[in-house]
């Protein structure tokens, strides 16, 4: 636990809100305790962060038993207007660390499209 309560200072290449949206690629029904643990963050950072998402319309999440179940938007825009006209599923693609190698095609298939 302590781990992922871990500090650091400066400057980053990624924001939380990617490195959370690509642990939700890698495994759409992980939960936001593990999500917190892999990014290093806090449960209730977490929380936030896919609230913002899901407010961006980037992602959604339907409950299945017990569990969340995440779909990512892989043809929505990035957010910033320099980033455009990349979509979520290219910046996936860079981000997700699949052993099939082929992230964008894993992606689709969760996503029902």
């Amino acid at each position: 636990m302590d781990r992922a309560l871990e500090s650091h200072a400066g400057w980053t290449f990624l924001t939380n809100h990617s490195r959370v949206l690509a642990a939700i690629a890698e495994d759409h029904t992980t939960r936001v305790r593990d999500i917190a643990a892999r990014c290093r963050l806090t449960e209730r950072a977490v929380q936030k962060i896919i609230a913002d998402l899901e407010e961006g319309g980037y992602l959604t999440h339907s409950r299945e038993g017990r569990s969340n179940v995440y779909r990512i938007a892989p043809d929505r825009v990035l957010r910033h207007p320099a980033d455009a006209p990349a979509t979520v599923a290219e910046l996936l693609s860079v981000l997700v660390r699949h052993e099939s190698g082929q992230p964008a095609a894993h992606l689709a298939e969760h996503e029902g499209h």
